[in-house]
């Protein structure tokens, strides 16, 4: 008696054991997709690289970032352009002046448009030979280009040094706005650069337009 006693009840507990066996081997395999599933879905794996690589332009960037990029190429290629009439300045000062805002610009040009090539952003329309006011902080106007484009001699000198005092600091201020507001670091040091070169020339600029 004590036997048959015994024998129903380690039948149901055999279920039991078996069950709960089958119900932990359903729980780790659910478990172990979930861990296959994240790193094919993306979900850490997207993060990593961009801290492996947050000083790199393409990794870590904002609007900010890339409207800075995008507005102060077509504002430097004015820049460029403004330059490149020196020829029609009376003194050699002017000159110089016009041949180092060709040579400190050009380059970083180059820079910012092979970031908006690394982010897939798009460069803003071709806007050379002048912008509209209010498009853009300093951008001169076409009849203003073309004013500077026809005067000479001393004439020249005092309308592109008013001139590009205003476009430099249309350009400080852009340049300020992104240091604020933007992410990356490499183009928040371009923008800082900016700042401390142009507005030294400014500075000279004012003291030769006194000195006409």
């Amino acid at each position: 008696m004590m036997r048959s006693s015994v024998l129903p009840s380690s039948g149901p507990r055999r279920g039991l054991l078996a069950g709960a066996a089958v119900t932990t081997a359903l729980l780790l395999s659910a478990c172990g997709g979930g861990d296959h599933d994240t790193p094919a879905g993306g979900g850490m794996n997207h993060g990593a690289p961009t801290a492996s690589a947050a000083a790199s332009p393409g990794a870590a960037f904002n609007e900010a970032d890339v409207m800075f990029a995008q507005m102060m190429i077509p504002h430097h290629e004015e820049a460029v352009e403004m330059a490149a009439m020196a020829d029609g300045a009376a003194g050699t000062q002017v000159k110089d002046l016009a041949a180092k805002i060709k040579k400190a610009q050009q380059p970083e040009i180059d820079t910012m448009t092979g970031w908006l090539t690394t982010w897939g952003k798009a460069p803003m329309p071709d806007m050379s030979g002048g912008m509209d006011h209010g498009a853009m902080p300093g951008a001169m106007s076409e009849s203003d280009m073309a004013a500077l484009h026809d005067a000479k001699g001393a004439a020249f000198d005092k309308q592109f040094l008013t001139m590009m005092i205003k476009h430099h600091e249309g350009a400080v201020e852009m340049a300020q706005d992104q240091v604020a507001k933007g992410s990356n670091p490499q183009v928040k040091a371009l923008a800082a650069k900016i700042v401390t070169d142009q507005e030294a020339e400014i500075a000279t600029m004012r003291e030769m337009l006194a000195g006409l």
